[in-house]
């Protein structure tokens, strides 16, 4: 039976991650998101994705240290990055780098999996390196050579803005990069499985997952979440303002999700931080507003929010700029792209599922002075 968007049909075996949609959990090789959004770092997780398990303290130094040293961009990037459009949509531009960076890369043309796993590591460190850059060459500011003693999450921060971050900010994001990291064959991870099937590099397969959470449906979200917030932008007008919404029969960016029945775990830590955050800024009203637009949605359609709805307020509090909202999801979901590709190189079968045809037969060719 053909199913529209391949909706609930098994493609692969993987012992990466798990989303149980009924009961609203979700695993990453064993470990509950919970577990690892409470006491894990991001650098943690990388290392559990792409090798099963939890590192230990010299496995993790290891790791830490390899990324560090490699978040520095080759030259001709750069040069290329201020030779963009300064229009160009961030997602553009990361999608055109990382293609770019595979020229540069020393392992070229090995794709065994250890070449394949050095070509992550220089992915994970370089992805942030890019994002920050290019918003700092769109705006005509200095670019700051990245820190190889601050963790992913601070020291994006710091090549973003120019200055180190506070504890605060940088642990608020450094739990969404976890709760983003993986999420089982979405749309973009199947991509990149589908690419590296065909033995290309992991630049390629890397390359057609960032093309694919380009797509509105699939990473853009929770900047349709702020901006209808910033239209809202005050509590008492959120109900109204959802109300009409829905009596008109429009989509409410945030909610609902294909595989989860229940609320989704990693809104439940993003709900929290969103709260924090406005507190800690005496700003409250992005959460207020969130809370009343959940509830109201929640009564009316009987949708929970997912991980795109509060991941809006959490990062518009961090100072970040809405269209980088979906790079950052990026950043966070190279670790779970690199896992699914070197998953799907160290078993592979060319990924080729059929179609069932629904077009004319036994046509005739005519000539075209006839046609």
């Amino acid at each position: 039976m053909v199913k529209a968007g391949l909706e609930d049909i098994v493609a692969a075996e993987s012992s990466i991650c798990d989303v149980d949609g009924t009961a609203g959990r979700l695993i990453y090789r064993g470990y509950d998101i919970h577990d690892l959004a409470e006491n894990s770092t991001f650098e943690e997780v990388i290392y559990l994705l792409w090798f099963g398990q939890l590192p230990t303290k010299s496995e993790l130094d290891k790791l830490t240290k390899d990324l560090n040293s490699n978040r520095a961009l080759p030259k001709p990037v750069i040069d290329a990055l201020h030779n963009y459009p300064k229009k160009a949509l961030p997602m553009e531009v990361l999608r055109t780098a990382v293609s770019m960076l595979s020229m540069y890369d020393p392992d070229g043309d090995d794709n065994s999996i250890p070449a394949s796993t050095r070509k992550a590591t220089r992915l994970m460190a370089q992805f942030p390196t890019i994002v920050a850059y290019w918003d700092c060459i769109r705006n005509g500011r200095d670019l700051k050579a990245p820190k190889e003693d601050l963790t992913i999450a601070a020291n994006f921060l710091y090549m973003l803005k120019g200055e180190t971050p506070d504890e605060v900010s940088t642990k608020s994001l450094d739990i969404a990069l976890i709760l983003h990291a993986d999420h089982e064959l979405n749309a973009s991870t199947f991509a990149g499985r589908v690419a590296a099937a065909t033995l290309t590099d992991m630049y390629s397969a890397v390359v057609a997952a960032i093309g694919t959470l380009k797509g509105p449906l699939h990473g853009g979200a929770n900047q349709e979440v702020i901006k209808m917030l910033i239209e809202i932008n005050d509590p008492e007008k959120a109900k109204a303002y959802v109300e009409k919404k829905l009596a008109e029969h429009q989509k409410m960016m945030g909610f609902g999700h294909r595989v989860y029945k229940t609320e989704d775990p990693r809104a439940h830590h993003l709900r929290i931080m969103s709260e924090e955050l406005g507190k800690r800024l005496k700003d409250e009203r992005w959460y207020k507003m969130s809370r009343e637009i959940e509830e109201v949605v929640f009564k009316q359609k009987g949708l929970y929010a997912n991980v795109d709805f509060y991941s809006a307020s959490v990062y518009y509090m961090l100072g970040i700029p809405i269209d980088l909202f979906t790079p950052i999801f990026a950043i966070s979901r190279m670790s779970g792209w690199a896992a699914h590709i070197l998953e799907q190189l160290s078993n592979n079968r060319l990924i080729r599922p059929r179609a069932d045809y629904t077009g004319a037969r036994n046509l005739k060719y005519a000539a075209i002075t006839s046609r």
